[in-house]
């Protein structure tokens, strides 16, 4: 079953150039398996690159502590020097009138 699930991240490093792609790529290696999709904020500011990054859809995660079992497991090096913050909800699919499932 598939749940609810709302991810945020903030990326940041010195300004090199190319932040927002790399974060792009990462995701689409990690979240190749769930039904997620990703708006990314690229700006640069005092030198630096910064990336807020929003990802929601449909997950096989159960919980929070379970998306971040899958990025300890999945994630390289380049993704957590980067990752500055992140705030994740993941909310259990209570089934639908319509199809009968509960």
């Amino acid at each position: 079953m598939k749940n609810e699930t709302y991810l945020d991240f903030c990326f940041i490093r010195s300004l090199a150039g190319g932040l927002a792609a790399e974060v792009e790529k990462m995701f689409t290696d990690l979240f190749k398996n769930q039904r997620l999709n990703w708006y990314l904020d690229y700006k640069v500011q005092d030198g630096a690159e910064i990336v807020v990054a929003e990802v929601k859809g449909m997950s096989s995660w159960k919980s929070e502590e379970a998306v971040i079992d899958h990025l300890e497991t999945n994630a390289d090096d380049s993704f957590w020097k980067v990752l500055q913050g992140y705030q994740f909800h993941v909310y259990p699919a209570k089934g639908c009138s319509t199809c009968g499932t509960r």
